[in-house]
């Protein structure tokens, strides 16, 4: 008797609910589904709990009175701090004064000399207009001040990194450790720790060298770490064969393999110290950066851009030179020490004919005045520009729309929001595009937030950074792609980029304000200005190194170039654009004091505040705010890498 099998139907299981990202989302809802009644039952509100602050004022005033009133008998202060101050100010001076005894001529030689053995007589060339025009301008002693301070504060800066590095190239532990230390380090916005520095060691140059070190050594200690660590092993091992010790094996394979990236490293040091040297005059350095922020103080944007354009000029000469060292390192050259050392007896030849006759300074006959035509240029487009222009209207009418139509609803939308459903959004998002630690690191920070009393500000902060880094996000793919797909139009616009990446953001505020007026929408404009050069570069480069083997294969099959641009560029280029996102992101973050400056309000004024005030509290406070607002969009905006690997 035959019998009769049935099996079970099966259940189709929807294509969507396979995707991992909606487990996620599924897990997270559960919790969300468990926590958010408990978390409403116990804090029915809308903002942040005020029982779950913490009031940190009361022992950071007594730290700052505490310091105040020993900083001149304490042992700590005297052998300790006292002794870092003096070496630092006699340092300056030394290079200040050397540099004065070389003239205006050696100095230029010496430029002109190292850039022709680094890259070339074309560089050569562009090196000894760069210190020309320096003069030119009528900032030759200026620009030696801040040189003086910049090469001190470079070495220190370079010495710690090299340090750091080595330390974190070596230990996988100490690597661990000190990366949190890195991101705060570079995060934290230097108004916030200028105010423990100008504590300690008081208004002067070596608070603003040591300011300057904190901002510049992290790049240096990065890079030396990634350049050890991504040695090559099969040299490595060879070395070890021949039976070398650790500090033979570290002095002559490893080091020698990370040249480049010590080279790159040193490169980007030169450029955020470079970048400091405005900010480092708030507190009393000399210099092109004293001279800039006298000018604006007193709205003088002439001035200020007459003292900004040697800034602009020296980084663009050292960013060229380190490059290129960069490019050939590991070359050989025939007579390499020969020829360092004829260009060492040109330039001393030059000083010494330099101070012979008589011209150590620049000649006082030998100046252009450009803030006159400069301050006429910008008072035309205030009165043609701001207001009543036909059609269009004017840039004031744009800031208001602005404010209006995106910063307002970002705004209010984001402090409408129940304060655990920030939380809950900002899981979501960190967890899709990483892990659960991931997502975990992005939730405390933002929690943190809330803990240290400033919820409301640090929301309003967010929306100014959120609609500044969507519209730089859309200017910089759009031109990146266009420098992309035509060689001249690159070459056109670095220059252009260079001059927004390298230019203070101090001398490019008046103007903004000029234009758009005080508010927001002006902070927004400087932020766009400061991170467009950046997400510009990294696009450019992203798309440049997509395979020509795959972009062939598009053309052969018959692909137009929007086709190839949409299928092959953009998805091959993906880490890239992802790397540009976060970097908009975190520049963006770093220009929000320079917006409180100009009425962008919240958490960049409240620092500015307590900088000007000596409030310890309200300026670390909000520091420490903004440190945490990078930290959780760093970790929403940047896959991890495990997580990256699965979506190549």
């Amino acid at each position: 008797m035959a019998t009769l099998t049935t099996s079970a139907p099966r259940v189709a299981v929807p294509g969507v609910l396979k995707h991992r990202a909606v487990h996620k989302l599924l897990l997270l809802a559960l919790a969300a589904a468990v926590l958010v009644p408990l978390a409403d039952a116990r804090w029915a509100s809308g903002s942040w709990p005020a029982a779950l602050t913490v009031d940190l004022s009361k022992p950071l005033t007594h730290v700052s009175d505490w310091i105040i009133d020993n900083r001149d008998s304490h042992p700590l202060f005297l052998y300790g701090f006292g002794y870092v101050s003096n070496a630092v100010v006699v340092s300056v001076r030394a290079v200040y004064l050397v540099l004065l005894a070389a003239g205006w001529a050696g100095v230029t030689a010496i430029g002109a000399l190292v850039a022709w053995r680094v890259a070339g007589v074309k560089l050569a060339l562009g090196s000894a207009a760069a210190f020309l025009a320096c003069g030119l301008l009528g900032m030759w002693i200026p620009t030696m001040q801040t040189l003086a301070l910049m090469v001190v504060a470079v070495l220190a800066s370079v010495l710690v990194g090299v340090l750091l590095g080595l330390g974190a190239g070596l230990s996988d532990r100490l690597d661990r450790a000190l990366r949190p230390v890195l991101d705060t380090m570079q995060v934290l916005p230097a108004f916030a720790y200028l105010l423990p520095v100008v504590l300690v060691f008081g208004i002067g140059v070596p608070a603003a060298v040591l300011a300057t070190v904190v901002y510049a050594a992290p790049p240096m200690a990065r890079l030396t770490s990634l350049g050890l660590r991504g040695a090559d092993k099969e040299v490595l091992e060879a070395v070890d064969s021949l039976g070398a010790t650790g500090r033979q094996r570290l002095l002559t394979a490893r080091l020698p393999l990370a040249r480049k990236e010590l080279l790159l490293g040193l490169n980007q040091t030169i450029m955020m110290a470079l970048s400091m040297a405005v900010i480092a005059s708030v507190i009393g350095a000399a210099g092109l950066g004293d001279r800039v922020y006298q000018a604006l103080a007193s709205v003088d944007v002439g001035a200020a851009l007459a003292a900004g354009i040697p800034i602009v000029l020296l980084a663009v000469v050292l960013d060229r030179v380190t490059c290129a060292a960069g490019e050939h390192a590991g070359e050989e050259h025939g007579n390499t020490g020969r020829g360092w050392l004829y260009a060492a007896a040109a330039a001393v030849a030059v000083a010494l004919a330099g101070r012979l006759a008589g011209r150590l300074d620049w000649p006082g006959s030998w100046t252009l005045n450009i803030a006159e035509p400069v301050n006429r240029a910008v008072d035309w487009m205030t009165a043609h520009l701001y207001s009543g222009v036909p059609v269009v209207g004017g840039t004031a009418d744009w800031a208001g729309h602005f404010t209006t139509w995106v910063l307002d609803p970002i705004r209010g939308g984001l402090q409408w929001l129940p304060w655990w459903s920030v939380l809950l959004v900002v899981a979501a998002l960190a967890w899709l595009i990483g892990t659960w630690r991931t997502a975990l690191t992005a939730v405390l920070a933002m929690a943190a937030i809330g803990v240290l009393g400033v919820w409301k500000p640090s929301l309003d902060t967010l929306s100014q950074v959120l609609a500044a880094v969507a519209v730089t996000l859309v200017l910089g793919f759009a031109t990146g792609i266009a420098a992309a797909r035509s060689d001249r139009f690159e070459r056109l616009l670095r220059p252009v980029l260079d001059v927004f990446q390298t230019m203070p953001q101090f001398v490019y505020l008046i103007p903004v304000v000029a234009l758009f007026g005080v508010g927001r929408a002006p902070a927004v404009a400087a932020a766009v200005v400061y991170a467009l050069p950046a997400v510009v570069r990294i696009t450019t480069q992203g798309l440049r190194q997509v395979d020509p083997a795959a972009l062939e294969s598009a053309r052969s099959l018959g692909a137009t170039p929007a086709q190839q641009l949409r299928q092959v560029q953009l998805p091959l280029a993906r880490p890239a654009l992802l790397l540009a996102v976060n970097q908009g992101v975190v520049l963006v973050l770093a220009v929000v004091i320079i917006g409180g400056l100009v009425g962008g309000g919240a958490l960049g004024y409240d620092v500015v505040f307590g900088l000007a005030q000596g409030d310890l509290a309200t300026g670390l406070v909000a520091g420490a705010a903004i440190v945490c607002l990078g930290l959780m969009l760093d970790r929403v905006t940047q896959p991890t890498e495990r997580r990256a690997k699965k979506g190549a």
